[in-house]
């Protein structure tokens, strides 16, 4: 993985970027090893009502990662990409 952006993370938007060594091209149907992007929300379970009552695929509801207290969910865009949605105070 790598975090690419301008300043601490706390503070400033990244992007993460992220390879699948364990994944071969033909598992991607939506591009060549691409995965999803991350964003930060506040709310999560606020956002993921938001998004769902506007038509938005949830794919993975809220819910804390094991071991650990990160809550994420994830979206689907209109063309099938996933979008990570991770919990940020």
């Amino acid at each position: 993985m790598a975090f690419v952006g301008y300043g601490s993370e706390k503070e400033n938007t990244v992007i993460e970027l992220t390879y699948n060594w364990d994944k071969k091209s033909e598992d991607y149907e939506l591009g060549d090893k691409y995965g999803h992007i991350a964003i930060g929300v506040k709310d999560i379970h606020l956002i993921c009502q938001g998004l769902e009552n506007n038509g938005c695929k949830i794919t993975t509801k809220p819910k804390t990662m094991k071991n650990s207290t990160t809550v994420l969910a994830f979206v689907e865009d209109p063309d099938g990409y996933k979008i990570e949605l991770i919990e940020r105070d």
